[in-house]
């Protein structure tokens, strides 16, 4: 099963031997956000710049853990704004298709072409 993005980040925390009250002060964030954050029960997915500061004081892919946190980078926004048409079809066939989507993350690795 896939980790969380508070499972990530608090593993990794923790790996680092930081204490939550280390790692909120380093984001100026609140210990207690930062709780909820780790126990996936904030009540709205983090702001990209706060998960971004996560990501480099953890160490870890600041893209990855934007897009595990339920967040789009703000630079795929304007792309998706041109495409809003085409994206619902597209995640509905992915989601309805599990081998068109293979397809799709394989070619985005450029290790195949999209048919």
């Amino acid at each position: 099963m896939e980790e969380t993005f508070g499972q990530v980040i608090r593993r990794t925390r923790v790996d680092l031997g930081l204490s939550q009250r280390e790692l909120a002060k380093m984001l100026r964030v609140d210990f207690t956000y930062l709780s909820k954050l780790e126990n996936d029960r904030a009540s709205y997915a983090a702001k990209e710049d706060v998960i971004r500061s996560i990501a480099q004081h953890l160490d870890l892919d600041e893209e990855e853990l934007v897009f595990l946190a339920g967040r789009t980078p703000q630079r795929y926004e304007e792309f998706l704004k041109k495409h809003y048409r085409e994206m619902p079809k597209l995640f509905q066939r992915m989601v309805e298709n599990p081998a068109f989507a293979e397809q799709i993350f394989r070619a985005s690795l450029g290790s195949e072409e999209v048919r």
